[in-house]
C-alpha cells in the first residue's frame, strides 16, 4: 500500500523548503509577477500536501477504502503538475508552459472528487 502519510509529509518539507527559498532566495531576483507564480505554487502544494497526508490517515483507519488510493495520486500528480510548472516558469521557463497550469489544477479536482466518492462508502 502506498504510504501517503510519508508522501504528504515530505511534499510539505518541500513545500516549506521551496517557500523559505522564494521569500528569501528570489525576492530581489526576479519580477512581482513571478513571485506571485511562487507563491501560489507553494500555497497549492501545501494544501495539497495536507490532502495527502490526511488520505494516509484514512488508508491507515480504513485500509479497505481503495477509491482513496487513486484520489492520492491525482493530488500528487496536481501538485507536480500545478506547482511544478509554477515553480518552472518562475524560474526561467518559457511563460507558454503555464499552458499545462490547469491539467494540475484538473487533477486536484479530480482527486478530490474522488476523495468524496471514497468518503460516501464510510459506514455502509
Amino acid at each position: 500500500m502506498p504510504n501517503f502519510m510519508f508522501l504528504g509529509s515530505l511534499n510539505m518539507m518541500l513545500a516549506v523548503i521551496l517557500g523559505a527559498f522564494g521569500a528569501h532566495g528570489l525576492k530581489s531576483r526576479v519580477t512581482p509577477e513571478q513571485l506571485a507564480w511562487w507563491h501560489t505554487g507553494v500555497e497549492y502544494h501545501v494544501w495539497h500536501a495536507l490532502g495527502l497526508f490526511g488520505i494516509g490517515v484514512l488508508l491507515l483507519s480504513q485500509p479497505a477504502l481503495n477509491t482513496a488510493k487513486p484520489a492520492g495520486w491525482l493530488l500528487q500528480a496536481g501538485i507536480v503538475i500545478f506547482s511544478g510548472s509554477l515553480y518552472a516558469m518562475t524560474l526561467g521557463a518559457p511563460r507558454w508552459f503555464g499552458a499545462i497550469t490547469p491539467v494540475g489544477g484538473l487533477a486536484f479536482i479530480a482527486g478530490w472528487a474522488m476523495l468524496a466518492f471514497a468518503s460516501l462508502k464510510l459506514g455502509h
